[in-house]
């Protein structure tokens, strides 16, 4: 797997991460989904270099431009319901890629042992596109791992990219050993620690709840 991690340049988006991991400025509901918002517009944005190009002839009131335009059919697929502002800001970048969507979510079987459960999907075919994988939060990583299992039916894309706003290091050392080595990964962050309930340290909390409102346990 290749990683890209925004983290280790100075750019604006470390401005973006403050405002969400701040206790009080996360408060704000609004603003917190349009930072996650912003930041999935910000690693589109990159991601956009690594696709494949053709130059085009485009018409203007005056003449002719030659533009490089990207070829790839893209899919967002956002994991309910915390990656549904990234998949905003992806979408905003890729505005003409179709759209998926699927459910994953941790049910507890004692306090610090869980399973990851896929109980939705809607989505187009796969087959022979570029998918993009949106969840926020990158844990102990087996989201992204059940998510890919359950999309395998649904057609082989031609390259697989993961997007995430802040990861664990562990989590991270788990997809590398998990998915094959031309998947790649776009994180605007990375702590090293999770906690005895698979939560990352420092993190920022439930991005879920931050986004939408405090839900019932399953």
């Amino acid at each position: 797997m290749h990683l890209v991690n925004l983290q280790e340049q100075h750019t604006i988006v470390n401005a973006f991460i403050a405002q969400l991991r701040d206790v009080n400025i996360q408060k704000d509901g609004m603003r917190f989904r349009k930072n996650i918002e912003r930041i999935g517009e910000m690693l589109g944005f990159e991601l956009s270099k690594s696709l494949v190009y053709k130059t085009k002839s485009i018409a203007t009131p005056l003449g002719k431009s030659s533009v490089a335009l990207p070829e790839d059919h893209i899919v967002i697929c956002s994991i309910l319901r915390a990656g549904l502002p990234l998949h905003t800001g992806l979408l905003n970048v890729f505005d003409g890629a179709e759209n998926s969507f699927i459910s994953a979510f941790r049910h507890h079987t004692s306090e610090t042992e869980f399973e990851i459960k896929v109980e939705y999907l809607a989505t187009p075919s796969l087959e022979g596109k570029t998918l993009i994988i949106a969840d926020p939060m990158l844990a102990t990583g087996r989201t992204f791992m059940n998510v890919l299992e359950a999309l395998k039916p649904m057609g082989r894309p031609k390259c697989i990219h993961l997007v995430s706003v802040i990861g664990s290091k562990p989590g991270i050392d788990f997809l590398q050993k998990s998915v094959s080595k031309d998947v790649r990964l776009w994180i605007a962050a990375v702590d090293n620690t999770l906690n005895e309930y698979g939560y990352i340290v420092p993190g920022l909390g439930d991005a879920g709840d931050l986004c939408f409102g405090n839900k019932l346990s399953h």
